[in-house]
Formats: C-alpha cells, sequence, structure tokens
C-alpha cells in the first residue's frame, strides 16, 4: 500500500482487518446496509447531485458513491466530465474499484497505484477515497474522486470534500428514518386491518377486500360467493361461562373457520360472534358445500366448557345488483337459518324492498 497517506477526518472507526475479524466486520456492514435499503435501490438524484459537486469543486475527472459488499462496491451514483463519462458509463453496478480494507480509521485517503481491475479500466487513479460510515463508525462505502493523474488537492478542496462526505451520510441516515418509517406505517396499517382478539382481518380489511374481489369478478366474469356466519347463542356462552371465556371461544372458532378455507380465500371477522368468508371463483353449489363443512366442523369440535354451532347465510354475487345485494342476500340467509332452528346453512335472497334498495345504492 505504498503512496497511501491518511488525511484524519471528524470520523473514527477502530476496527482491526485482521484475518478474524474480516468475516464478522462484513457481516456488520451487511446489516447495516440493509437498514438503509441502499444496496441495488433505484437512481437518485439527491445522491447523483454530490458526486457531481464533487467532482467539480475538487476539479476531479470523474466522482463515485459506493458502498462495500463482499465482492467489491456497489455503485450507487457517479458523475464524470464528457472525455471519461462514456467509460465510467460501461463501468459495473458491481465493481472491483479498491481494497475497502483501506478504510480502516474514517479518514480521508489519498492514494496511488491502488486501483482495482475494473477502474483500471476507465484509465483513471483513485484522487481520494473518503468513507461513508455508520453511526458507530463502520465504513460502509465511501465517496471516489478520480483523475488522470496524480495530484494533491488543495486544503479548501480537501475540506469540501469532508463536506460533502457529511452531507452523503445524513441522506442515509434520512434514508434510515424514512425506512423505519415506512416499516412502522405498515405494521399500524396491518394492526388497523386486524382484528385484535382472533388475528384475522377486521371489519375495514373485508369491505376492502369484497370491494377487490366484486370488482375482480365484474372483469372476469368469475363467480363470486359470500358466506356469513354467526356463533348460536353465544350471549348466553358468555353469560353462563364469563367474557373471558367467551373471547376464548371466539378465537377457538375464527381458527376452525381458517384451516377450513383455501389460501385465496378471505376470512374477516365481521363484528360480535359474526365471521365474513368472501370465495373468490366459486360458485353457488362449491359455496354450499363450504359452508357445510364449516357448519360440520364447529358442531363437531371439543370446545372450552362445551360445544357451540353455527348458523350460516349463503349468497351469490349478481354483478347487475352489486355488492351490497350479496351482503344482504347473506345476512337474510343467516336471519333465516336462526329462525330455523340454528346449526344450519341457508341460501339468502333478496326481499323486493332489499332489491329496491340495492338499485337505489
Amino acid at each position: 500500500m505504498s503512496g497511501l497517506i491518511e488525511i484524519p477526518s471528524s470520523g473514527t472507526c477502530h476496527y482491526d482487518i485482521s484475518s478474524n475479524s474480516a468475516l464478522w466486520l462484513e457481516e456488520q456492514r451487511a446489516r447495516s446496509l440493509a437498514d438503509y435499503e441502499i444496496l441495488d435501490s433505484a437512481p437518485e438524484i439527491s445522491f447523483d447531485d454530490l458526486t457531481y459537486l464533487a467532482a467539480s469543486f475538487c476539479n476531479a475527472a470523474a466522482a463515485l458513491i459506493c458502498f462495500f459488499t463482499p465482492d467489491g462496491q456497489w455503485v450507487k451514483a457517479s458523475w464524470a466530465g464528457t472525455t471519461h463519462a462514456a467509460r465510467l458509463h460501461h463501468l459495473p453496478r458491481h465493481a472491483k474499484l479498491y481494497d475497502p480494507g483501506l478504510h480502516t480509521s474514517g479518514g480521508i485517503l489519498l492514494q496511488t497505484g491502488a486501483a482495482g481491475p475494473d477502474l483500471a479500466a476507465c484509465k483513471l487513479r483513485i484522487l481520494a477515497a473518503a468513507p461513508l460510515a455508520a453511526p458507530d463508525g463502520l465504513a460502509l462505502g465511501s465517496l471516489l474522486l478520480l483523475d488522470r493523474r496524480e495530484r494533491a488537492l488543495t486544503d479548501g478542496q480537501l475540506a469540501t470534500l469532508s463536506k460533502l462526505t457529511a452531507q452523503t451520510t445524513r441522506l442515509l441516515e434520512l434514508r434510515r428514518t424514512l425506512v423505519g418509517l415506512s416499516e412502522a406505517n405498515a405494521r399500524l396499517g396491518q394492526q388497523n386491518m386486524t382484528d385484535a382478539l382472533t388475528g384475522i382481518p377486521n371489519r375495514r380489511a373485508y369491505d376492502h377486500r369484497l370491494a377487490v374481489e366484486v370488482s375482480r369478478a365484474g372483469r372476469t366474469g368469475d363467480a363470486l360467493c359470500l358466506l356469513l356466519a354467526d356463533i348460536d347463542q353465544f350471549k348466553a356462552y358468555n353469560d353462563e361461562y364469563g367474557h373471558p371465556a367467551g373471547d376464548t371461544a371466539l378465537q377457538c372458532v375464527a381458527r376452525l373457520l381458517r384451516g377450513a378455507l383455501r389460501p385465496y380465500d378471505f376470512l374477516a371477522r365481521y363484528g360480535g360472534e359474526e365471521f365474513a368468508i368472501v370465495l373468490p371463483s366459486t360458485d353457488l353449489t362449491d359455496a354450499l358445500m363450504v359452508a357445510e363443512r364449516i357448519r360440520a366442523l364447529v358442531a363437531g369440535a371439543d370446545l372450552p366448557h362445551r360445544k357451540l354451532s353455527v348458523s350460516l347465510g349463503v349468497s351469490r354475487l349478481d354483478i347487475e345488483s352489486g355488492p351490497r345485494a350479496l351482503m344482504l342476500a347473506a345476512d337474510n340467509g343467516l336471519y333465516r337459518a336462526k329462525a330455523a332452528g340454528r346449526n344450519k346453512v341457508v341460501i339468502g335472497k333478496l326481499r323486493e324492498d332489499d332489491v329496491a334498495g340495492s338499485a337505489r345504492a
């Protein structure tokens, strides 16, 4: 590594690049880069602008922002003057630019003769390599300045390079913050669409999924059926054994229903002791078979305290009438199943006032 001069910057790194620690270092670096979701990400103008500014202030032929991988460096952003733009354009995104082990102390490295094979093919030398470090000091990558000849950077250029490196690091930290917020929002969204007691989708998720499936059925012409299931005499069960026992019973029934369905069927807790089941690409005959299987499964299950049963209403989508009619028909079937003695499956039919109401909706 002759020709290497280190100019300390504000960063501090204290990592031993020995054969015993190299693998650990790579694993730490990979975990840090995963937090930023930076590797193989799409081009971003904010990073491109920083390479332009670095090359312009330091009168360099080109500049790169790259991150260390086990195979070399992954190039996030680059800029080159007219003479070298075409050559740099052909640089692989995963390139061998130089030995990342040089970055062990957070300083700006000025090198001669240390370029890797991919960079040498561009007929450019590394003028300076400023490390991009994680908060713990681990070098994740670098801001590289490239030129055709060896020369020294002025104090002002070095200061500018340090500031641009700091700005790049701030962009990385902002990116990690946004990634964290995105994940938190996704978790929050999942919570808002999930019933806390049973762990299955809730009414909000059901409303969304039903609209999606109705729209799909309208495009494809596939059949779509809906089941509404209600646990029979659940209030009496709660009164006799208490609400904690009732909660356990709801969880057990939800597991039974979920186990009886296909992966692409949709089960939701509609409210209270009532469940909704959307059956895509299912005609009325098959929907009745699913409903009867569910009814028998629950009736035969050994639940805490005593057995329970469910009543089910079944309906098929009529594209002319729409999703509201689908729901009203299933609800009508459920009402009739309850009225007929419970623990039954009944096909729902719209009443005349339901038909009029659906048409107005």
